[in-house]
């Protein structure tokens, strides 16, 4: 099985590993040649190894450009969040991990559970094609979506305009609270972020070495080990199943 899976790689002995710099907990900083470190790089990394191949990391700003990317063969692997309009051309594993979505609001703010915020005049920023907003986009019946480029962004679109709410990740959102006196995330989740290994669909041969890879370093506790080492316990959680 791993020799199939090595000749559906596109540069023969090596894995070309899609990487989302815009997460910050699984990317949580860069080595001396300016490599991505962090979770979903060690865990490519691993699976590289598994194959008996080089890994070499292709990085992106933003999740939507990770998942573009692949139409130009840019990457073997890459490591985003699962996602419907995603999974239609792109081959996911099972979630590795998984990060709670919720909602930032302002100092007094009406708004006090996840369930308040999808009515009439909400208006809501969110960081465009992050897996959230797509989840957002086709959930949502009421409340209006302002998207911007990243987090980073969005929040501060959401200060600036003085929106009703920010929609992220809840440990990015614990984060920007910390800038804004008074502001407070709402309790529970509307979504959480399920975060998987993607290749193309017909490297059959491939998405099969990614699933035992990925049942066994669940089972095995390398997951957590990772999470640990990065110092991102408590924001990320191994991911059930699989």
């Amino acid at each position: 099985m791993t020799y199939d899976a090595r000749s559906e790689l596109s540069r023969p002995g090596t894995l070309r590993v899609g990487i989302n710099l815009g997460n910050m907990l699984l990317v949580t900083g860069t080595g001396p040649d300016g490599e991505p470190q962090g979770v979903a790089p060690d865990l490519a990394a691993a699976l590289a190894a598994r194959l008996g191949v080089a890994v070499s990391y292709q990085t992106y700003p933003m999740p939507g450009e990770l998942a573009d990317a692949l139409a130009r063969d840019e990457w073997d692997i890459g490591l985003i969040a699962v996602e419907p309009t995603r999974a239609e051309i792109i081959a996911f594993s099972d979630a590795y991990v998984e990060i709670e979505a919720s909602y930032l609001v302002p100092a007094h703010s009406p708004l006090r559970a996840v369930a308040d915020v999808d009515q009439p005049g909400v208006r809501i920023a969110v960081a465009e094609r992050a897996a959230y907003d797509l989840y957002l986009t086709r959930a949502l019946k009421h409340a209006e979506l302002r998207r911007a480029n990243g987090l980073p962004g969005a929040f501060e679109m959401f200060v600036t305009e003085n929106l009703d709410a920010l929609a992220g990740l809840v440990p990015a959102l614990q984060d920007n609270a910390k800038d804004l006196p008074g502001a407070r995330v709402l309790p529970g989740r509307f979504t959480s972020a399920q975060q998987a290994i993607g290749t193309k669909p017909q490297n059959t041969a491939l998405i099969a070495e990614i699933a035992h890879f990925i049942a066994e370093a669940k089972e095995s506790g390398l997951i957590a080990e990772l999470i640990e080492k990065h110092g991102v316990t408590g924001k990320l959680q191994v991911a059930d199943g699989g």
